[in-house]
């Protein structure tokens, strides 16, 4: 790569720069080409390209040489990822490595990373739940937090805009606290999920429902998709793989491709951000600076206006790695909250039972996603001893009682027969929100750097008495609905996970009305900065229970169009 005393800062200058290529800044990035923005996006791992670029998505079990299982020298070299559900065989070179790029753990916190073109959005699950006003005014009722300064009013068209380009599979369930969008028809419960959710009903009244949760796959409307090159979800559930038929969203096979087809796009992977570049005498950003990820070299690039979507943690990284005069503690944080108030989701808890009827019913094949529980608790008021509430995954199935007897060809065919099926079981995991805590921080370290030169990242995070009483109400009402529904055998669990492994972090450059208390105004502008835009997981006031990927793509659609309408004024 040539460096900057060869390139001339011209042919660097872009009216747009996105850093970060994963759902977020793929999404900035595709509405500013649509716009006619010219504009660079910074990946800092390497290039990966759909289909092309996903080694095992064909393979079959036997293919591999460990069965998909992870082998122990790599689990005990990597004892932070390996704690993560989807790194497996199949999709362990999608993930960041613990000895590749080190952290500092203040607290034990597990930060699951995706460093290549794409990000996570190759890796996650894909959930796809719309925010309410019941959680945008949470802070406001409970006084935790601050106000976030938009409404859902303010973001619905959005979240109908990326609903439909992205594809979202899902029914209209007519709850408040849980809008509905624009639909491709949902995946069916069965008949044990079913028969639970009329239980809730008979049992709860419109209190607590269990629905089809929306996901982020196709299941419809194919003429529309194949404009992007992507076809009907084929209930593979092999989707950490990278899909070959584009059948769930992600940024390598939607909006990357997308914007490339505008001509608008210039894809920059490897590219190490160290910080974005604040101007003096204009009193604005004026570009970023990267470390190449091979090479070690400098190189500067020149934008009008920045987005940063590096994901959550690495964006408070950079923003506190941009000093200056002006900003000696971190790009825009006059107000000193940059890096405070990071949140998570609380998953520790979970619930399972067996059923014992419907004996005569089983289930085939398979689908890319489970049935929900909305957050029914605190909704309309305060009702229990701790604030805000959570929501929970449930799902139903029925295993096969392999036979192992015999030897040679009977062997083989009662493996292949299975003459008699297990009992049903059924399980739940919680989804609980988080308070943000000025004491849960992230911050960067005076002296260990990582081998661009680059501080690693502290990081200050753990549950509160607020976590803890959650989980034992989540534990409670759920072993009471379970024994409601007649379930047996009922198992509790609070497995003591460390935050992080939700893959949820959110805050640090958080939105508010007030720049004193917090980074970002309502349109996600740095208060001080406002050609700098953050529209990932860090801008966020608060957690809701909600997956936010959806969120997190409706902020940055509606960001990059106020962005284009600014430099028109």
């Amino acid at each position: 790569m040539a460096n900057l005393n060869i390139r001339s800062k011209q042919e660097r200058t872009y009216q747009a720069i996105v850093i970060g290529s994963g759902i977020s800044g793929a999404w900035a990035a595709k509405e500013l080409c649509d716009l006619g923005v010219k504009t660079l996006m910074l990946e800092r791992g390497k290039n990966v390209e759909h289909i092309k670029d996903y080694p095992t998505t064909n393979m079959l079990p036997y293919e591999f040489e460990h069965r998909g299982q992870v082998p122990q020298k790599i689990q005990e070299e990597n004892p932070v990822v390996s704690r993560c559900y989807a790194f497996r065989e199949d999709a362990m070179h999608f993930f960041v490595k613990d000895t590749e790029h080190p952290y500092v753990q203040e607290k034990p916190f597990d930060w699951i990373r995706g460093y290549q073109v794409g990000g996570k959005s190759l890796l996650w699950a894909r959930q796809v739940q719309r925010w309410s006003d019941f959680d945008f005014e949470g802070p406001a009722r409970d006084g935790f937090a601050v106000d976030w300064p938009i409404r859902y009013k303010d973001i619905e068209k959005w979240y109908s805009h990326v609903e439909k380009f992205a594809g979202v599979s899902g029914n209209k369930d007519g709850l408040p606290n849980l809008p509905d969008g624009e639909f491709l028809p949902g995946y069916e419960l069965n008949v044990v999920e079913k028969y639970f959710a009329e239980q809730l009903k008979k049992n709860y009244g419109n209190d607590r429902h269990m629905i089809s949760s929306r996901c982020a796959h196709i299941n419809g409307n194919l003429d529309f998709f194949a404009q992007q090159g992507r076809a009907k979800c084929q209930n593979r559930n092999l989707c950490q793989r990278g899909c070959p038929f584009g059948g769930y969203f992600s940024s390598n096979s939607s909006t990357i491709p997308w914007a490339l087809k505008t001509g608008n796009l210039t894809m920059r992977p490897d590219a190490v951000v160290h910080s974005i570049i604040y101007d003096e005498e204009k009193g604005k950003a004026s570009g970023v600076r990267i470390v190449d990820r091979l090479t070690k070299e400098t190189e500067e690039f020149y934008a009008d206006v920045i987005f940063l979507n590096a994901a959550a943690l690495n964006s408070n990284l950079i923003l506190m790695n941009s000093t200056s005069n002006r900003f000696p503690n971190g790009m825009g944080n006059d107000s000193g909250v940059l890096g405070k108030y990071v949140a998570f989701h609380n998953y520790r808890a979970g619930v399972s039972a067996e059923h014992e009827g419907h004996s005569e019913y089983t289930t085939s094949g398979g689908r890319p996603t489970s049935g929900y529980f909305p957050r029914f608790r605190n909704v309309y008021k305060q009702e229990t001893d701790f604030l805000r509430g959570y929501a929970a995954g449930f799902s139903a199935g029925r295993g096969v009682r392999t036979n192992s007897e015999g030897i040679g060809i009977e062997l083989k065919n009662n493996l292949l027969n299975p003459s008699e099926y297990g009992p049903w079981y059924v399980g739940s995991h919680m989804m609980g929100e988080t308070i943000p805590k000025e004491s849960n921080y992230v911050a960067l370290d005076p002296t260990l750097k990582d081998e661009w030169g680059i501080p690693q990242l502290k990081i200050n995070v753990e549950y509160d008495d607020n976590d803890e009483k959650m989980i034992k109400d989540y534990i409670e009402q759920m072993s009471e609905m379970f024994t409601k529904a007649g379930f047996t055998n009922i198992r509790t669990r609070d497995d003591k996970r460390a935050p992080g492994l939700d893959i949820h972090e959110m805050g640090g450059v958080r939105m508010g009305k007030d720049s004193k208390t917090s980074m970002l105004n309502a349109n996600h502008q740095l208060h001080a900065v406002p050609n700098v835009y953050v529209t990932d997981g860090a801008s966020m006031t608060s957690t809701a229970t909600q997956n936010p990927s959806l969120t997190y793509m409706a902020f940055a659609a509606r960001a990059a169009h106020h962005a284009v309408t600014e430099s028109k004024k």
